[in-house]
């Protein structure tokens, strides 16, 4: 039987991570729900602990470049958990394109397989983590 490249414990935490996204995906359309928004919150850091480890979140969280994005990710959790559940949104989802804005275009190279769509996936997710058409080979 072929191994996996994923261990159990990282599998359960994609599972955390997709249901955080998906409580979170919920908030927003239940008109920014505190309660949902504070769950997918904690399950979306529960499975990225999962998955990577305790020991590299915190160095991710913590490295020097990653300070805005980790001090506006965790404004806007304490402002949901405050009730101010638009605000804090706004103010987590800057803070998420700080932290990951440097993965979108790894998720842009795969999506750009897809048959019709694809190409235009892969432009929105490199535009908006910062790439410039230049860096991937394009004239601009």
């Amino acid at each position: 039987m072929p191994t996996m490249w994923l261990s159990d414990t990282q599998k359960i935490g994609v599972a955390f991570c997709s249901g955080g996204g998906l409580f979170l995906m919920g908030g927003v359309m239940m008109f920014f729900d505190r309660a949902m928004l504070a769950m997918g919150n904690i399950l979306f850091l529960i499975g990225l602990t999962l998955i990577i480890g305790t020991q590299k979140t915190l160095a991710f969280f913590a490295r020097r470049q990653k300070w805005k994005g980790t001090a506006a990710f965790a404004a806007g959790i304490t402002l949901i958990l405050m009730r101010w559940a638009f605000f804090g949104f706004l103010i987590e989802l800057y803070g998420i394109l700080v932290l990951f804005g440097d993965f979108f275009a790894t998720i842009g190279g795969f999506a750009s397989g897809i048959p019709v769509v694809g190409p235009y996936i892969a432009r929105a997710l490199n535009s908006l983590g910062g790439v410039s058409q230049a860096a991937n080979g394009e004239t601009v």
